[in-house]
């Protein structure tokens, strides 16, 4: 039963590997090369099947399906680092210093992110469209605004469990500060917890990108994104199924990929689970 769970762990963790590596690798590819230029487009050529010109056929607007996917993995991945970077930050400086502080700022920390929780991506993002209009930024934001909590509760929580360790007694004995204790004992031992938890955010924040990019408040064209080609193909669900499907697969191996890695990450870095299991 042991062998069998770390082989699933293994094989989780190189399956979701793999998945999420031909992602970045399509995402790369295209800064240097793609089949089309991605804003090229040829009105005669619209709504073609694959071909040898162009891999996966050509949109209502004649561009190039494979561009735009290679393309928009670009748009996912830049989205979603940048915001899940920022929930990151922000959230696990929130979250280890409440836990480090207790009292009425570990008070007021829990009921911000309580707040924050009550608004949900989609809405704050509606909300922000508003004020900033729509575009990339303003799904940064959004994304990254929702994020904050979950990474303040999950350091919180981890942090809590750390602080009444032996070797956190014995920092305090030797004259060490919170602070110095946080930076050098804390986060070391809960950057295993952090890094799942930030392959699982970076899953949601791609499908957050997809979906605000469908609605019309996340990219804007002609800047290509999985959300706009989704948002697109529907009026083409019968002439063109293919519209629909390469970018809804694209969301489904990158949401896919992700979560197999923070599966299996999670096995690989907490050995008491692997044993437990």
């Amino acid at each position: 039963m042991m062998g069998s769970s770390r082989g699933a762990s293994t094989a989780s963790l190189w399956v979701g590997g793999g998945l999420v590596g031909v992602v970045i690798a399509a995402a790369l590819v295209s800064l240097a090369w793609t089949p089309h230029p991605p804003t090229a487009m040829a009105l005669s050529e619209r709504l073609q099947g694959p071909s040898a010109v162009h891999w996966l056929g050509t949109d209502h607007f004649g561009r190039d399906v494979a561009t735009l996917l290679m393309a928009g993995a670009r748009t996912s991945i830049v989205v979603g680092v940048i915001a899940v970077g920022l929930g990151f930050v922000i959230g696990v400086a929130l979250g280890v210093l409440a836990a480090a502080r207790r009292g009425w700022l570990d008070e007021l920390v829990m009921r911000l992110c309580d707040i924050t929780f009550a608004l949900p991506a989609v809405l704050s993002a509606i909300l922000l469209t508003a004020w900033l209009g729509p575009g990339p930024a303003t799904a940064i934001v959004a994304i990254g605004v929702f994020n904050i909590p979950v990474f303040a509760r999950i350091a919180r929580g981890a942090a809590l469990t750390i602080w009444p360790r032996e070797f956190i007694l014995a920092a305090r004995v030797a004259g060490k500060g919170a602070f110095r204790i946080t930076l050098e004992h804390v986060l070391p031992n809960i950057a295993s917890v952090l890094l799942v938890q930030a392959t699982i955010q970076f899953a949601i924040a791609i499908l957050a990108e997809a979906a605000l990019s469908y609605l019309g408040i996340g990219t804007q064209p002609p800047a290509p994104s999985w959300g706009r080609m989704l948002n697109e193909a529907q009026t083409f669900m019968y002439l063109a199924p293919g519209l629909a499907v390469y970018p809804g697969l694209a969301i489904v191996i990158a949401v896919l990929g992700l979560n197999l890695l923070g599966d299996g990450l999670r096995d690989a870095l907490d050995p008491r689970l692997a044993r437990g299991r």
